[in-house]
């Protein structure tokens, strides 16, 4: 398939094993799509989302967050918009992102012998107004899906941090307390959570589930389908575009459906589209 590039706007993590799980997600994009796909990097890591996009001018961005805070909002639009990139909406909210939560959840639960009796979800963490909506979409669509109580916590700028979450279910009668980390790469809050005390699973980072894949590689069709000029809201300037604020907050069929049902968040995924382009 010919078309724009697709660029990868993450984070980076000082922890070597990030860029291997992003470098695995890029691979399953580049396998659905048949474009090229490169990363840049927000923080942390070279290359950097500017030296990546000068090369590339008129890509399509996808930002690899999970979560509308400072760098989804601020950052990721004012590199785009210096080299007439679209940017699409991130990837929280999404059923996808949920699904994929559940099966490392599942999968950490087996390794640590049986099902956890209360799960924590474990965000990054952000100050600004929203920017914790990804965390909090996941952990109700999270709680369809599972018979046990599910809390939220953040790894940073908001509360309850991970161990208050933690203490406070093991306050409240419950002793296998599993951590649902909604996070997409190795990094220093990882880290933090493996280290806690008291938990009887902690789940791994997400990026390299296929469901994320395919997540993203709809968001760079939907992105290219689009194709209009669409600019930035902060401008001040006229835009035309489809939020996809829908399919972010759909809800997951819950039940045994739901965990049986592989392709479920495809549909969910392909509708949601919303390219932005700043200029």
């Amino acid at each position: 398939m010919g078309g724009p590039a697709l660029v990868l706007a993450v984070h980076g993590s000082a922890v070597p094993e990030a860029g291997a799980v992003v470098a695995r997600l890029a691979e399953g994009v580049r396998g659905l799509t048949g474009v090229p796909v490169a990363v840049g990097h927000l923080d942390h890591q070279a290359p950097s989302l500017p030296y990546v996009l000068a090369d590339r001018p008129g890509a399509v961005v996808v930002p690899l967050l999970l979560g509308d805070g400072y760098h989804r909002t601020v950052d990721v639009p004012a590199v785009a918009r210096h080299f007439d990139c679209a940017v699409t909406p991130g990837l929280g909210g999404e059923p996808a992102v949920s699904l994929a939560l559940y099966d490392r959840l599942r999968a950490a639960e087996r390794a640590a012998g049986g099902p956890a009796d209360a799960v924590v979800v474990a965000g990054a963490g952000s100050s600004r107004p929203g920017g914790n909506d990804g965390t909090l979409a996941a952990a109700e669509q999270l709680g369809r899906l599972l018979p046990v109580p599910v809390t939220v916590a953040y790894c940073s700028a908001a509360g309850p941090a991970p161990a208050e979450a933690v203490a406070r279910a093991r306050g409240d009668g419950f002793r296998r307390i599993a951590v649902a980390a909604h996070l997409l790469a190795p990094g220093r809050f990882g880290r933090a959570l493996e280290a806690l005390t008291g938990t009887h699973a902690v789940s791994a980072p997400l990026a390299d589930h296929p469901r994320l894949a395919r997540l993203v590689a709809a968001r760079y069709g939907a992105a290219v389908r689009d194709g209009a000029a669409v600019r930035d809201g902060a401008t001040g300037r006229t835009a035309t575009m489809r939020d996809g604020a829908t399919a972010r907050t759909a809800a997951v069929p819950d039940g045994a459906a739901a965990r049986t049902a592989a392709g479920a968040d495809g549909a969910a995924a392909r509708t949601a589209a919303g390219a932005v382009r700043v200029a």
